[in-house]
């Protein structure tokens, strides 16, 4: 049996109206904190969450949770019970993903083993001692392309050494001489505003650490893992 016009018109009321509460919904929270809690930011986004009443608010890539009108906020995991699963976590996860095409390779510089087929991207502070273990293990890995990002974030030395890095005329011998070989990179000075951009894109994306590696599924991995770690995580890949 075909619907009959009335049945659609109700039907299609119906939508509308549950829209129009969606949105008064969303500006009486974006409304309310914002005038409550200026402190807060601008709010990015607001959307539903799988608990009744609860909502979540997105400022940047922290997140919060209220009820329809703004009168309580959470800060804190929403975990989800019934399935076992940190929805505030996988959430963030999405956010915090770094798209591999899309990483700024014009302020990185590259090194290159033998056939470097396959790729992965690296932040690094060059007083770093995770980071010079971590360089040193890297070694054994070959047939890779390393897009190296300096992440000085450790102070003003770190900024120093990194400008001198930067500005050497063969980037990546001077890295592997310091970070392998203990060898000072010679003072050396040119346009580095490429390390404030990294270090910029860092805080964005909420590199905290060094070594962040991002592979080019846009897999993410702090620390200092050993180079069998690297392998088996770069054979996991489609390049």
């Amino acid at each position: 049996m075909k619907p009959t016009k009335t049945a659609a018109l109700a039907v299609i009321a119906s939508v509308a109206l549950f829209v129009a509460s969606a949105q008064a919904q969303e500006a009486a929270i974006r409304k309310n904190l914002t005038e409550r809690l200026p402190q807060m930011g601008k709010i990015d986004e607001v959307g539903k969450t799988p608990m009744p009443g609860l909502f979540e608010v997105r400022v940047g890539t922290d997140l919060y949770y209220t009820d329809a009108e703004g009168n309580f906020l959470l800060h804190g995991q929403l975990i989800d019970t019934k399935r076992q699963q940190n929805l505030t976590e996988e959430r963030q996860e999405k956010l915090l993903a770094i798209d591999f095409a899309a990483l700024p390779l014009k302020d990185a510089f590259t090194v290159v083993r033998g056939n470097g087929k396959r790729k992965i991207a690296v932040f690094e502070d060059p007083n770093c001692g995770y980071c010079k273990r971590f360089e040193r293990d890297l070694q054994k890995v070959d047939n890779v392309t390393i897009h190296m990002f300096l992440y000085p974030i450790l102070g003003p030395d770190s900024t120093e050494k990194s400008r001198n890095l930067w500005c050497a005329k063969d980037k990546a011998k001077a890295w592997l001489d310091w970070m392998v070989r203990d060898a000072l990179p010679a003072a050396a000075s040119c346009d580095s505003t490429a390390l404030a951009r990294n270090v910029e894109f860092g805080r964005k994306y909420k590199i905290t650490g060094t070594p962040t590696m991002v592979f080019a599924d846009g897999t993410r991995v702090p620390g200092a893992i050993p180079a069998q770690q690297v392998e088996k995580l770069l054979a996991a890949v489609k390049q």
